[in-house]
């Protein structure tokens, strides 16, 4: 639990966590339901069998469990894990053109610091947002284009910058996808990719993130930024292979001061657009590809995957002290995943061992070091229309003794051992249109938090509201999450979709 008399709360911050956990409490105390026959007879049990487990759990064997709520879903809905019909969007006659109507969403969110950030403005979100998508699908092919068009007051310049998101166009999706023969398909374009178990923490998941639009309230879905990229999907009863292959890097959508405050180690101190990270990005002479592989396949109630990625590292990872500029330094990854039932709910387990290939030995203090990062995870039905996803993420750096060895002066040093603790609590209400959210993020080793507070309202088919927090606290102002503390900030949001 976090030590509160030893965190370094703000009075506005104390009273939010005080709101946040009796709402947390509130959720919890919802009654659990009763076992059969013992409650009214308003559901399947009262027959007196037993009571219906949660989705995905006591299906028939073979039957791939739910993911988590979040962006964890590793393959889109055309994709089949047992090698079968991987078309299921196409219509039945190939030879028929298929034209899908225009659909998508207008958008209005606004966001606020709930303290004076230095370098920033306390507008943290202002923006209006129009998304449309089309599908086109024709003798096989099946194509799909997304483009975001908006304007953002926060962002210093509307010039386009579809790498980074900025400006007035986000081109989301712009793919065309084919099958070959039964059990091969292609999929190439600018795409949204994801893979792995964990519910908001990535560890084999190497695709390219927006980690602005995470923390400043953005809707979840553009954590996940696009790739320009190609996708090969080969089916079979033995095994499944997923290979992806990006011809530039598409690194994330990093924290640079731009819109968020962060710890400069070059510095020693909290900077915002004052003082934008510069990097050197690897050119695009064709030596800067990334390769990503998954091996998968379903054992009774588990999906099972091996992963490989070979690339650089997704968010700065070194410095170069010859121009002053960060960079991202060349990265191998291996890993591992499984997931299926356990008990009443849903077991995660996820390992990837990250080698630094620049820095080999650890004592290069310009380049991160190897690490091995673990997690486990568990989600279940607490009571109706209540639900709990419990993480724990351990990441581990190697060739320590060396690390420390070669640290700067002045520099505040990792941890060897970073542990990490997630909650998610999620309660649907009225007919399941309202839709009451906390995921908390807390780290006993930095000894800092980040809690995410939301309440979505479903007004009518087309109308919904939504408005939440994001607040970060911590002991230390270079911790992973102290660092943001200045960014903590309270937003809303109105959406019409069609």
């Amino acid at each position: 639990m976090v030590d509160k008399e030893n965190l370094p709360l703000r009075n506005h911050q104390k009273t939010i966590l005080a709101v946040l956990a009796l709402w947390s409490l509130s959720c919890l105390a919802a009654e659990p339901e009763l076992p059969a026959g013992l409650g009214t007879l308003s559901s399947p049990t009262e027959s007196g069998s037993e009571p219906s487990l949660p989705a995905g759990i006591g299906g028939s064997d073979g039957d791939e469990p739910p993911m988590p709520d979040g962006l964890d879903r590793d393959f889109d809905d055309t994709e089949n894990i047992d090698g079968g019909d991987a078309w299921a969007l196409v219509d039945g006659d190939e030879n028929a053109a298929g034209i899908a109507d225009i659909s998508g969403f207008w958008e209005l969110r606004l966001g606020s610091r709930l303290d004076d950030a230095p370098n920033q403005r306390d507008l943290s979100l202002g923006e209006m947002r129009l998304e449309l998508e089309k599908d086109w699908q024709w003798q096989g092919f099946t194509a799909k284009v997304t483009a975001d068009v908006l304007y953002d007051d926060v962002e210093p310049s509307q010039r386009n910058d579809l790498e980074i998101g900025a400006g007035w166009l986000d081109l989301r999706e712009a793919w065309v996808q084919h099958r070959f023969g039964s059990n091969v398909d292609v999929k190439a374009g600018r795409q949204i990719l994801t893979w792995g178990v964990g519910d908001l923490v990535f560890i084999n998941d190497l695709f390219p993130k927006d980690w602005n639009s995470f923390l400043a309230g953005r809707d979840e879905q553009y954590l996940k930024a696009p790739s320009d990229a190609l996708r090969l999907g080969f089916y079979n009863d033995i095994i499944n292979i997923n290979l992806i292959y990006t011809p530039r890097f598409d690194a994330d959508r990093y924290i640079d001061g731009r819109r968020l405050s962060f710890f400069s180690p070059l510095e020693g101190e909290v900077v915002g657009n004052n003082n934008i990270l510069q990097v050197d990005k690897p050119d695009h002479s064709g030596s800067d590809a990334e390769w990503a592989l998954r091996l998968y396949r379903q054992i009774a109630s588990y999906e099972v995957a091996l992963y490989g990625y070979k690339g650089f590292w997704k968010s700065p990872g070194g410095f170069n002290p010859n121009n002053g500029l960060a960079i991202f330094p060349q990265l191998q990854v291996l890993g591992v995943s499984a997931r299926g039932t356990l008990g009443v709910g849903i077991v995660s387990l996820e390992a990837g061992y990250y080698h630094s290939k620049d820095d080999d030995n650890g004592d290069n203090p310009f380049i991160n070091n190897d690490e091995f990062r673990a997690l486990a995870g568990y989600e279940w039905e607490w009571a109706k229309d209540t639900t709990i996803n419990v993480q724990y993420y351990l990441e581990a750096l190697q060739d320590y003794g060396a690390y420390r060895a070669t640290l700067l002066p002045g520099q505040a040093p990792r941890e060897e051992y970073r542990q990490l603790f997630t909650l998610r609590v999620t309660r649907l209400a009225m007919n399941q249109n309202l839709s009451l959210g906390l995921f908390v993020f807390y780290s006993p080793s930095d000894d800092d938090a980040y809690l995410r507070p939301k309440a979505h309202y479903k007004i009518n088919d087309n109308w919904a509201v939504e408005g939440g927090m994001n607040i970060f606290t911590g002991r230390e102002k270079h911790s992973f999450f102290g660092q943001f503390e200045d960014n903590t900030n309270i937003y809303g949001g109105v959406r019409y979709s069609f």
